[in-house]
């Protein structure tokens, strides 16, 4: 891991260098200290919720710097290549996180609000994080997600799920039932995890080869740029062209304008052109898209923070608020990031 964290550090760009060696320090931190936890939880010295949110710290650590791949990428394929695998990622982190809640209130006999909570958020984080990657995947991702999903092991999930929050009649009890459903409901979760692990290993063969075709192409293009003879190409302007619509020019300007070649170059540079615009666009709109999600992020953290609300709750208030306003999400949550700043300087 140091390895490739250290690779990673060498190879970025010098104006994505700083932010990730960042987050490569915040996660050789944690990884320093892992011994530390480990000794902790073997000895009883850490409470089952403190060792999770330690671990969850690494975890997020982690997977910053996926997500900072994905922010400073500049090939829009790429990029959405990773947005989706991060968020495939972070859904199977949640998850994990829901498993562990889920195994100690079950193997306890009973959810306390705290932890029935959680799990309600979990849920709902997670199923964001999965709706968001389904929006960047690619159609073959798609069809390997769609797949690998076991309709019975999700519905035996729902079922603990509804238990657990007392939506239904059934109460978790104590003793052996309580033990069977903690088995039930880690041996469910367990190979619901390992489904979105090897949808994520795919993913990540996936973006190998796609990274890897780049590369190629990239190269070939190269070549052929170095193949070309070392002389200058007759390229008219559009400015000469219009130029010669209005005013005769000389016998030999007009005819290298109007020359097949002349005329082949221009279709070529207009085709270059609108693909590169295209490539730029397509890149700005994802970037657009990562930008405003961060934004909501920060907004629904302050209104969790000044408000004592849930996730969910924070993240439907701002729902709510944009529609009420007739406001993007985006938009009001810069409103609200505004507003905290504003009221900071004045305290």
């Amino acid at each position: 891991m140091r390895q490739r964290l250290e690779a990673l550090s060498q190879e970025s760009r010098p104006q994505a260098t700083a932010r990730l060696l960042r987050r490569i320090a915040a996660v050789w931190l944690s990884l320093d200290e892992l011994d530390v936890l480990r000794h902790a939880i073997e000895t009883f010295n850490i409470s089952p919720d403190a060792a999770t949110q330690a671990f969850n710290h690494l975890i997020s650590s982690l997977l910053a710097i996926v997500f900072e791949a994905a922010d400073t990428a500049v090939d829009p394929d790429i990029t959405r290549a990773l947005v989706a695998i991060f968020h495939l990622m972070q859904g199977k982190e949640l998850a994990g996180q829901e498993r562990a809640c889920g195994a100690f209130g079950f193997t306890l006999g009973h959810f306390d609000n705290a932890h029935r909570t959680l799990l309600n958020q979990l849920v709902d984080a997670q199923q964001r994080c999965f709706d968001t990657f389904v929006e960047f995947a690619t159609p073959e991702a798609l069809g390997t997600w769609q797949q690998s999903l076991s309709p019975r092991t999700l519905a035996g999930i729902c079922q603990l799920r509804d238990i657990a929050c007392q939506r239904s009649h059934h109460q978790t009890a104590s003793g052996n039932t309580g033990n069977t459903l903690g088995e039930t409901w880690y041996e469910l979760t367990t190979l619901r995890i390992d489904t979105i692990k090897t949808v994520e290993d795919t993913l990540n063969t996936q973006l190998t080869a796609l990274c890897h075709h780049k590369i190629v192409q990239a190269q070939a293009e190269l070549e052929q740029t170095k193949a070309k003879p070392d002389r200058p190409l007759p390229a008219p302007c559009e400015q000469l062209l219009a130029l010669h619509s209005t005013q005769p020019l000389g016998d030999l300007t007009a005819n290298a304008l109007n020359s097949p070649l002349s005329r082949s170059l221009l279709e070529l540079t207009h085709a270059q052109s609108s693909r590169l615009q295209g490539l730029s666009d397509e890149l700005e709109n994802t970037r657009k898209a990562l930008r405003e999600r961060k934004l909501i992020e920060r907004a629904k953290g302050l209104i969790m923070a000044h408000q004592s609300m849930s996730e969910e709750e924070a993240y439907r208030f701002l729902r709510k608020t944009s529609m009420d306003q007739s406001k993007s999400m985006a938009d009001m949550a810069q409103s609200i990031l505004d507003l905290s700043a504003m009221l900071q300087r004045k305290e």
